[in-house]
């Protein structure tokens, strides 16, 4: 076994502190690698759910020790006030972590997929515990480049496109950061997909995010469920983010915007060619973009997922946006991009089968965004880095085949 400089046995923590389960397969599959990199490392996991921590259980290897498990709660009037303000502000997630600040103080390092946890360095500039951070997503958007970022000691990411923007952001350093590949495919990239429909039919992912500027849900959903409703051509999954219908109120930091939730009207659950999934598991285990054949959406980052395997993409331009040469819409070169939804039957027509140029910029893009290694698994490349960056002891290669 090699022996760092430190012979301390430090305290890791897994942080999960969201309301929903769209982050858990981000960092999760890593727990387990760095307990087999770094065994004398205490490996810990800190949830704000039950169902959270359920969800974490479920990446683990049975093999290694469980990890010690902690529970973090705002307080009951916290969710009581967020809930009578729509869900506007992430009072829970705020309130979880002033709270818990003791709990994080005895760590070492927490191991984070957002960036709420920041809120230790603005209130605090002490030196424990160090914050890692992994994004949960690999997308274009420009609030995945944020200032805040700058405030993590160190970064691991899935390729070389979310390097090259963090750098040009200025909110990551040569020196704190490590491509690490993407462990969400690692979780569920090989499982077969799932058959949802029996028809024969192509079928169409319709997956708008929930931005409440960005979404093409708020002006073109019903119309594109209406279309889909109507016609006997393509079966439809509407899957859009989990956010989307969580919440009473959507709000937009980033473009200071709010809007209320939209009614999803019951008639289109009763259609045999139509499956709706508002938030389940299944909306954010990738179930969804491998068993579409075309993908409709606007600016959701699991249009990179959904490439991994190149095919058919439309995008809605519902909110008026100049895309062209903006990297915050590079994935909008991958289909083409309506500003009617009147237009969608054509769009379909025309990207079936997926033109070779539109394969070509796929392809390109998914090597630019996620860096992938033959030899290791990403969840061994993150734990190698994590090791590395807190000089932790660590198992040699050799030793863990």
């Amino acid at each position: 076994m090699k022996t760092g400089k430190s012979g301390d046995r430090q305290r890791i923590g897994f942080l999960f502190n969201h309301d929903e389960m769209h982050q858990v397969a981000h960092i999760a599959p890593i727990i387990s690698a760095l307990q087999r990199r770094a065994p004398n490392a205490r490996v810990e996991v800190i949830t704000s759910s039950e169902s959270q921590a359920d969800a974490v259980r479920q990446f683990l290897d049975p093999a290694l020790p469980t990890p010690a498990f902690w529970s973090i709660r705002p307080h009951p009037g916290i969710r009581l006030v967020e809930k009578m303000l729509g869900n506007i502000v992430p009072l829970n997630r705020l309130s979880s972590l002033k709270r818990s600040t003791p709990l994080f103080r005895q760590f070492d390092a927490l191991v984070v997929p957002e960036t709420t946890t920041t809120f230790l360095k603005k209130n605090d500039q002490a030196d424990r515990p160090k914050l890692i951070f992994f994004p949960h997503g690999a997308g274009d958007r420009s609030i995945g480049f944020s200032p805040e970022i700058s405030l993590f000691d160190y970064v691991l990411l899935p390729g070389a496109k979310t390097r090259d923007r963090m750098l040009a952001a200025g909110v990551i350093r040569p020196d704190n950061h490590r491509i690490v590949g993407y462990p969400k495919f690692e979780a569920y990239g090989d499982r077969p997909p799932v058959k949802l429909f029996d028809n024969g039919r192509p079928t169409v992912l319709y997956n708008p995010h929930f931005d409440p500027l960005l979404s093409s849900w708020f002006r073109f959903g019903e119309q594109i469920l209406d279309y889909f409703a109507s016609q006997t051509d393509y079966n439809l999954i509407f899957a859009p983010h989990v956010m989307l219908f969580q919440r009473r109120v959507l709000a937009s930091v980033e473009h200071r915007l709010l809007r209320f939730r939209q009614r999803l009207d019951p008639r289109y659950t009763a259609l045999d060619h139509i499956h709706i999934d508002t938030g389940s598991p299944r909306s954010v285990d990738m179930t969804y973009t491998s068993a579409a054949d075309i993908y409709l959406g606007d600016v959701s980052s699991q249009i990179y997922e959904f490439i991994r395997t190149p095919r058919s993409a439309i995008f809605l331009n519902s909110h008026k946006a100049e895309w062209r040469d903006n990297p915050n819409y590079e994935h909008w070169t991958f289909g083409p991009v309506l500003d009617d939804p009147a237009d969608l039957g054509a769009a379909l027509a025309a990207v079936s089968p997926l033109p070779d140029g539109y394969r070509k910029v796929q392809t390109r893009a998914l090597a630019y965004s996620f860096d992938q290694d033959d030899s290791q698994l990403p969840s061994q490349r993150a734990a190698v880095a994590i090791a590395e960056f807190l000089d932790l002891p660590q198992t040699d290669q050799a030793e863990l085949r």
